[in-house]
């Protein structure tokens, strides 16, 4: 596989694993780029024309010295210049490939946070409140990413003549889905048996042995789990005034990769059980899952940057 080709590949698994259906993706698309056709030349300027074709304004090609096969790849949820020039000292490695964005794939990371409001309607939020509710959080965390050096890395790899890339919503997308296809398989009554599932993947078995496994955050262990939502995709948290929405909605118990203060408050005034699964482990699931592809194909994988490798091959 070269490097496009894989980051294809990467984007095409992300909208199969969506929670929405690949047709209505599709309706978004074309509702983008009839958006901008309609656009000035001046607004045409600063638009990003990758998203006319990627429904994930998270993840990029970050830059591209040589597309070229991919025999060594270095993967890691974290990547900065630090890791950039390990990688240029153990040389020959064809790709740098983070979860985490960076460059215009983080400057633009709240555009995708629209997917949540689309997920809450699916378990029950009507699409209005969760739409009013996102909208104010993806404001929020777009003047929190304004003012950030968000091309620090990108502009090192530039000097460095080193390909990198960030996938980060497909990833996402991948491992809820696998993670809930893996607690509806055990069927799990209540939060403790919900924790043993949990344990039993392999990233969060190694996460575990780190000191990072899943823990019950909100919630005690014989409580009963209820409606399931599986809460690890779409950018970052959301408002935690939606809380209250998915009680009402009739959601018992959220897993989720990381959870702050302010939401964990607002999910116990809610009485919601809230097992964090962990998020470096989580994170490894869906780049685990992209990557054991390039496996197949006799690619050597470096882990790096809180990158658990679990092979599936």
């Amino acid at each position: 596989m070269t490097i496009k080709e894989f980051y294809n590949y990467s984007i095409q698994k992300g909208i199969d694993a969506d929670f929405r259906t690949n047709e209505y993706v599709e309706k978004l698309q074309e509702r983008r780029r009839k958006k901008y056709e309609k656009m000035s030349e001046e607004e045409k300027a600063g638009f990003d024309t990758e998203s006319l074709t990627n429904p994930y304004s998270d993840s990029r090609i970050l830059h591209l010295e040589e597309d070229r096969e991919i025999k060594r790849v270095m993967v890691g949820i974290d990547f900065d210049v630090a890791e950039l020039l390990v990688a240029k000292e153990l040389g020959d490695v064809d790709l740098m490939l983070a979860h985490h964005p960076h460059g215009r794939a983080l400057s633009d990371m709240h555009e995708v946070m629209e997917l949540q409001a689309d997920i809450f309607q699916i378990y029950g939020v009507p699409i209005n409140i969760g739409e009013g509710l996102m909208k104010e959080r993806i404001s929020e965390v777009a003047r929190g990413l304004n003012p950030r050096n968000n091309w620090r890395a990108v502009d090192v790899a530039v000097l460095l003549k080193t390909n990198f890339a960030c996938v980060h919503t497909p990833a996402d997308n991948i491992s809820a889905q696998f993670v809930r296809e893996a607690i509806e398989k055990e069927d799990p009554e209540r939060v403790e048996d919900l924790l043993k599932v949990l344990s039993g993947i392999g990233e969060y078995k190694k996460a575990i042995a780190r000191g990072t496994g899943p823990k019950i955050f909100v919630g005690q262990p014989e409580n009963r789990l209820g409606k399931i939502l599986v809460d690890m995709t779409g950018g970052t948290e959301g408002s935690p005034k939606l809380y209250e929405k998915m009680a009402n909605a009739g959601i018992g118990t959220l897993v989720s990769m990381h959870i702050s203060e302010d939401h964990k408050k607002e999910a116990e005034a809610s009485h919601l059980n809230i097992i964090v699964a962990g998020h470096m482990s989580s994170d490894s699931i869906g780049m685990n899952l992209l990557v054991d592809e390039l496996e197949r194909s006799g690619t050597e994988i470096i882990p790096a940057g809180g990158f658990l490798r679990v092979s599936r091959v």
